[in-house]
């Protein structure tokens, strides 16, 4: 199975897949990890295309499963929530126009997942992926961590449903 993590945001959207066999119960590979970039001066609209193509250019490479994604949250400015709307959105309308089901995960659930921590650091979550995985730290862009804890949860919680279950169907 194929699972694509995906961190949003509307500059810089973290993406990881890992590669596992759930019905195994062990062993998982890392098979690409990364981040889409956009610069600030970049419109919004500008940023969502770029989102979309760089979503479904991800699905045609590595034809993942399915996606896993951060459970949307709203701190104190609302301006923000607005704008990590919009990067969900036009990441969902990808997966969707490809027909990839998405699930979602609180944050602090998938570092608990990858790290045993829920408030671990980006910086943490890559050393402990490096070791697990047998990478040197540096091929794992920190932007990148929180979506390969993502999909390393997702496995988790496919291979032991009935300790956890799955994340929320998007």
């Amino acid at each position: 199975m194929i699972i694509l993590g995906i961190d949003p945001a509307i500059r810089t959207t973290g993406y990881g897949v890992i590669k596992a066999d759930i019905n195994a119960g062990s062993g998982m590979e890392i098979v690409d990890c990364g981040v889409i970039c956009n610069k600030q001066s970049m419109p919004h609209t500008e940023c969502l295309r770029r989102l979309y193509g760089g979503i479904s250019e991800l699905i045609n490479l590595y034809h993942p499963d399915c996606a896993v994604l951060e459970e949307p949250f709203v701190g104190k400015n609302a301006k923000t929530a607005i704008i990590l709307g919009m990067a969900r959105g036009g990441i969902l309308a990808a997966l969707a126009q490809n027909d990839i089901p998405a699930y979602a995960y609180n944050p602090t659930v998938a570092k608990r997942a990858a790290t045993g921590s829920g408030g671990a650091e980006k910086s943490r979550i890559a050393f402990i992926l490096a070791a697990e995985f047998g990478i040197a730290v540096e091929e794992i862009p920190l932007d990148s961590t929180d979506a390969l804890a993502l999909a390393m949860c997702h496995i988790q919680r496919l291979r032991f449903p009935t300790l956890n279950g799955i994340g929320k169907q998007l």
